[in-house]
Protein backbone atom coordinates (compact mmCIF):
# COMPACT_ATOMS: atom_id res chain seq x y z
CA UNK A 1 0.00 0.00 0.00
CA UNK A 2 0.91 3.51 -0.50
CA UNK A 3 1.72 5.87 2.59
CA UNK A 4 -1.95 7.51 2.76
CA UNK A 5 -0.94 9.27 5.95
CA UNK A 6 2.64 11.45 6.78
CA UNK A 7 3.77 12.95 9.57
CA UNK A 8 3.06 16.13 9.19
CA UNK A 9 -0.54 15.36 8.01
CA UNK A 10 -3.13 17.16 10.73
CA UNK A 11 -6.69 15.17 10.58
CA UNK A 12 -9.67 15.54 12.53
CA UNK A 13 -11.11 12.72 14.52
CA UNK A 14 -14.67 11.60 15.39
CA UNK A 15 -14.83 10.27 18.94
CA UNK A 16 -18.48 9.17 18.50
CA UNK A 17 -18.23 7.68 15.47
CA UNK A 18 -18.18 3.94 16.73
CA UNK A 19 -21.26 4.33 19.65
CA UNK A 20 -23.62 3.07 17.39
CA UNK A 21 -22.12 2.04 14.01
CA UNK A 22 -19.22 -0.31 14.11
CA UNK A 23 -16.21 -0.24 12.49
CA UNK A 24 -16.18 -1.23 8.49
CA UNK A 25 -13.20 -2.40 6.64
CA UNK A 26 -11.35 0.57 4.98
CA UNK A 27 -12.07 3.13 8.27
CA UNK A 28 -9.03 5.03 9.53
CA UNK A 29 -8.95 4.30 13.21
CA UNK A 30 -7.09 5.97 15.95
CA UNK A 31 -6.73 3.70 19.14
CA UNK A 32 -4.36 3.14 22.24
CA UNK A 33 -1.76 1.10 21.65
CA UNK A 34 -1.95 -2.03 23.77
CA UNK A 35 1.82 -2.29 24.17
CA UNK A 36 2.63 1.60 25.33
CA UNK A 37 -0.04 2.98 28.45
CA UNK A 38 -1.17 6.61 27.02
CA UNK A 39 -0.17 6.48 23.55
CA UNK A 40 -2.45 6.38 21.01
CA UNK A 41 -2.04 4.98 17.15
CA UNK A 42 -3.38 5.53 14.03
CA UNK A 43 -4.07 2.70 11.23
CA UNK A 44 -6.42 1.27 8.92
CA UNK A 45 -8.99 -1.33 9.67
CA UNK A 46 -8.08 -4.65 7.84
CA UNK A 47 -10.80 -7.24 9.26
CA UNK A 48 -13.75 -7.21 11.34
CA UNK A 49 -15.66 -9.69 13.42
CA UNK A 50 -17.99 -9.85 9.76
CA UNK A 51 -15.48 -10.97 8.26
CA UNK A 52 -15.45 -14.84 7.95
CA UNK A 53 -11.89 -15.16 7.44
CA UNK A 54 -9.65 -11.59 8.15
CA UNK A 55 -6.36 -11.11 6.52
CA UNK A 56 -4.84 -13.47 8.90
CA UNK A 57 -7.69 -15.61 10.37
CA UNK A 58 -10.77 -14.74 11.77
CA UNK A 59 -11.46 -11.67 13.82
CA UNK A 60 -12.93 -12.01 16.91
CA UNK A 61 -16.05 -10.59 17.61
CA UNK A 62 -15.55 -7.08 19.81
CA UNK A 63 -12.29 -6.57 17.85
CA UNK A 64 -10.76 -5.35 14.59
CA UNK A 65 -7.64 -5.94 12.82
CA UNK A 66 -5.70 -3.10 11.68
CA UNK A 67 -2.71 -2.65 9.45
CA UNK A 68 -0.43 0.22 8.65
CA UNK A 69 0.46 1.47 4.97
CA UNK A 70 4.18 0.59 4.84
CA UNK A 71 3.79 -3.29 5.93
CA UNK A 72 8.09 -3.66 6.71
CA UNK A 73 8.05 -0.77 9.50
CA UNK A 74 4.83 -0.36 10.96
CA UNK A 75 3.61 -1.86 14.30
CA UNK A 76 0.05 -3.08 13.67
CA UNK A 77 -2.36 -6.33 14.68
CA UNK A 78 0.60 -8.32 12.98
CA UNK A 79 2.91 -7.64 16.00
CA UNK A 80 0.43 -6.88 18.68
CA UNK A 81 -2.75 -8.82 17.63
CA UNK A 82 -6.66 -7.62 17.04
CA UNK A 83 -7.66 -4.40 18.76
CA UNK A 84 -10.58 -4.71 21.14
CA UNK A 85 -13.59 -2.42 20.41
CA UNK A 86 -13.52 -0.58 23.45
CA UNK A 87 -9.69 0.92 22.92
CA UNK A 88 -10.73 2.79 19.42
CA UNK A 89 -10.47 6.33 19.97
CA UNK A 90 -12.61 7.13 16.96
CA UNK A 91 -12.19 7.63 13.36
CA UNK A 92 -10.15 9.86 11.65
CA UNK A 93 -12.84 11.71 8.73
CA UNK A 94 -11.16 14.79 7.37
CA UNK A 95 -7.33 15.88 6.76
CA UNK A 96 -7.41 19.63 7.18
CA UNK A 97 -3.58 20.45 6.76
CA UNK A 98 -1.23 20.87 4.87
CA UNK A 99 -3.49 22.74 3.07
CA UNK A 100 -2.68 20.79 -0.31
CA UNK A 101 -3.19 17.73 0.77
CA UNK A 102 -6.94 19.07 2.63
CA UNK A 103 -10.10 16.63 1.92
CA UNK A 104 -12.32 13.80 3.58
CA UNK A 105 -10.50 10.50 4.18
CA UNK A 106 -12.15 7.77 2.52
CA UNK A 107 -11.53 4.60 1.35
CA UNK A 108 -10.78 6.11 -2.66
CA UNK A 109 -8.72 9.10 -1.18
CA UNK A 110 -6.47 7.14 1.03
CA UNK A 111 -5.12 4.11 -0.85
Amino acid sequence: MTPALRPDDRLLVDPQAYRTTAPERGDVVVFEDPEVAGRTLIKRVAGVPADPIGPHGPVPVGSVYVLGDAPGVSRDSRAFGPVGLPALVGRAWFRYGPPGRRGPLTSDTIK
